[in-house]
C-alpha cells in the first residue's frame, strides 16, 4: 500500500459502518487526511486494486464475506458546510441533514435534503431526492478525485444524473459539491423541515436498522411486456399486494409499518437481508408481473 498521511486499516470488518449493521471485511480501509492525500494515495495505487468509495453506510448491504478493495471513506477534513452568497459549498463527508438546516439559517432552500439519510457525496453520486426534487435540480459543479489521482471539476453534463444514478467513472471519489438553491424565509424553511420529519416519522421505521426504501418504485412497462403505465405505482403498494408486508427470512424483515423498508430486527445477516429482497421480488413479480428493482446498494462477496 502507498505511504499515507491518513489512517489505513488492513482486513477491516464494515458492519458497524453501515446503517443496516451487516458486512464482512474490506482487504483495506482509507480515510485520507486531505484530498491531496487522496490523489496521492490513489495516483500511487496499483491500478488493479480496486476502490470503493463509501458515504455514511445508509444505503448499502456489504455482503458477509466482504470487499475485495479498498474502501475509501471520507471523515473529518470533509465534512464542512460553507455558504457563498447565493450558493452551498460542501465537503463529500457532510451529511444531508446538516446541509440542508444549515442552508436554511442563511435563507437557502435545500429542504429536501433534510430526510435523506446520507452524505453529500453519496447524494451527488446518486442523485439522491424527495419530495419530487432531486440533487441535480440545484447542483453547480462537482469535484472528484480520479482513479489515477488526478483532481477533476465535474458539472452536470459530465455526470449525466438520471433517477438515482449517475455516469461517475469507476473508483473516481467526489470530495466536494457546489448548489445554487432558491432563496427562502429561514422560519418557513425550518417549518417546512420540521413538518416533513414529522410525516416521515409518522410513515416510515426511521427508528429502525434500515436503510431507506429498498426498491425503487416501479416506472415504465410491466416485465410482462403489457402495456400498463405503472408509472403511478409505489414499491409498497406492489408489496402489499404480494402479500409480503412483515415477512421474515432469520433477522430480516420488510416492515410492518412500511412494507418498501427492509429492516434489521437484531442478528440479521446480509444474506438474510438480501435473501428476504429477493423473495419479494420473486413473489411481487409472480403476483403482478411487474419487477421491482433494488434502490439499496449490494456490494462484496457472500460468506464462505
Amino acid at each position: 500500500m502507498p505511504e499515507t498521511r491518513g489512517k489505513l486499516t488492513e482486513h477491516r470488518v464494515l458492519s458497524d459502518l453501515t446503517w443496516l449493521r451487516v458486512g464482512g471485511p474490506a482487504d483495506w480501509l482509507f480515510q485520507p487526511a486531505d484530498v491531496e492525500d487522496l490523489a496521492a494515495f490513489l495516483r500511487d495505487l496499483p491500478p488493479e486494486v480496486p476502490v470503493f468509495p463509501m458515504g455514511v453506510g445508509s444505503n448499502l448491504i456489504v455482503r458477509d464475506g466482504g470487499l475485495r478493495a479498498v474502501v475509501i471513506r471520507m471523515g473529518r477534513g470533509f465534512n464542512y458546510i460553507e455558504i457563498e452568497g447565493d450558493r452551498v459549498r460542501a465537503g463529500a463527508a457532510a451529511l444531508d441533514a446538516h446541509v440542508a438546516r444549515k442552508a436554511a439559517a442563511a435563507g437557502l432552500d435545500l429542504t429536501f435534503l433534510r430526510t435523506i439519510p446520507g452524505a453529500i457525496g453519496g447524494a451527488v453520486r446518486m442523485n439522491a431526492g424527495c419530495y419530487g426534487i432531486y440533487t441535480a435540480d440545484h447542483f453547480v459543479e462537482a469535484t472528484a478525485v480520479t482513479r489515477a489521482g488526478e483532481v477533476v471539476t465535474l458539472t452536470a453534463g459530465d455526470l449525466n444524473f438520471r433517477y438515482r444514478q449517475t455516469d461517475l467513472p469507476e473508483g473516481w471519489v467526489i470530495v466536494e459539491a457546489v448548489f445554487a438553491p432558491p432563496r427562502g424565509e429561514a422560519g418557513a424553511l425550518e417549518a417546512r423541515m420540521a413538518e416533513q420529519l414529522a410525516r416521515r416519522d409518522a410513515t416510515q421505521p426511521s427508528r429502525e436498522r434500515t436503510a431507506g426504501s429498498t426498491f425503487r418504485n416501479p416506472a415504465g412497462f410491466s416485465s410482462t411486456g403489457r402495456a400498463d403505465d405503472v408509472h403511478d405505482l409505489k414499491a409498497w403498494k406492489v408489496i402489499d399486494d404480494a402479500g409480503m408486508r412483515g415477512a421474515r427470512i432469520g433477522g430480516a424483515q420488510m416492515s410492518e409499518k412500511h412494507s418498501n423498508f427492509l429492516i434489521n430486527t437484531g442478528g440479521a445477516t446480509a444474506q438474510d437481508l438480501e435473501a428476504l429482497g429477493e423473495e419479494v421480488r420473486k413473489r411481487v413479480f409472480q403476483n403482478s408481473g411487474i419487477e421491482l428493482h433494488w434502490e439499496i446498494m449490494r456490494v462484496g462477496e457472500p460468506a464462505p
